[in-house]
């Protein structure tokens, strides 16, 4: 389960180190996409389609709602791959969208991270 809150800075490159407590949990390889009061939503590729779920039924009409729904995560969303200190970098558009500059905060939520800018996070 991912818990917990981890401040830490963000590169002039974009780069960030992903806690070592969600670093196990995460894997080296998930997804990054943009989420909602301008955070960043981080989820292990092993999760995805399971927390995808959460929001439509697989059988479901693909309502306006749901085309939104798509468009707003799944068309911002990037398979991110980290090095081997767990770093990885923040794609330019997810990075302005949530404003990240200096420092940074992830928040655990059970099956997810979220991402913040620490002014926002504030």
């Amino acid at each position: 389960m991912l818990l917990g809150r981890y401040y830490t800075r963000i590169s002039s490159k974009g780069r960030l180190a992903l806690p070592f407590r969600f670093k196990n949990q995460v894997g080296v390889k998930f997804v990054v996409a943009r989420w909602y009061e301008n955070c960043l939503l981080i989820v292990s590729l092993a999760s995805w389609e399971d927390f995808l779920k959460r929001f439509t039924k697989p059988n479901e009409v693909i309502t306006e709602d749901i085309r939104d729904l798509d468009r707003f995560i799944l068309g911002s969303s990037f398979l991110v791959d980290t090095d081997s200190q767990g770093r990885f970098v923040v794609p330019k558009f997810l990075r302005d969208y949530a404003r990240l500059i200096d420092e940074v905060v992830f928040i655990g939520l059970g099956d997810r991270v979220e991402l913040w800018s620490k002014e926002n996070w504030d």
